[in-house]
């Protein structure tokens, strides 16, 4: 039987940064920078991002990608300071993650996505000794009320004006 050990739960807060989209998710293999990078420039050409991926075994290096110098930057910042192996961190400028999360979803070492957004995130972590876990991903804050008719239209509205909606 094993050893019992005594973890400790802690969050770390991503601020979001204007005009850009956070993807964090969890991935298993040394490929998935590359696959990442392939799968994000094959969605659109426009879209300028960084990927960072920390390895959990071997080297343990914080891999990196990217065609914009300040998003690359970024993302190793990012992950560096969640710190749990196998995690990715991809910033999106110039575009949304709806247009790239069904290719990221669908490459092959991708376990999961944590989140999706332009908001403030706090990543809860699980950390024991040198292993650490994210355990979920605090999404931008609570609602306020439910839309009413108004809100609707502007919602609509938005939806048109970005061009998702004819």
């Amino acid at each position: 039987m094993g050893k019992e050990n005594k973890g400790k739960i802690y969050s770390i807060t991503i601020p979001a940064i204007k005009e850009t989209n956070i993807i964090v998710g969890q991935a298993h293999f040394i490929k998935t920078v590359e696959d990442i990078y392939e799968a994000i420039t094959s969605s659109s050409p426009h879209i300028k991002f960084g990927i960072a991926f920390n390895e959990a075994s071997g080297d343990r290096l914080v891999r990196f990608d990217g065609n914009d110098e300040t998003l690359k930057k970024r993302t190793i910042e990012i992950a560096e300071k969640i710190g749990c192996g196998h995690v990715f961190v991809i910033l999106l400028r110039n575009g949304y993650p709806i247009n790239v999360l069904g290719k990221i979803k669908n490459v092959d070492e991708v376990v999961n996505v944590y989140v999706a957004t332009a908001n403030d995130i706090n990543a809860i972590i699980y950390k024991n000794g040198e292993s650490r876990a994210i355990l979920g991903i605090a999404d931008g804050k609570k609602p306020l009320g439910v839309e009413k008719d108004a809100d609707k239209e502007k919602r609509h509205k938005l939806l048109r004006d970005i061009g998702y909606k004819r």
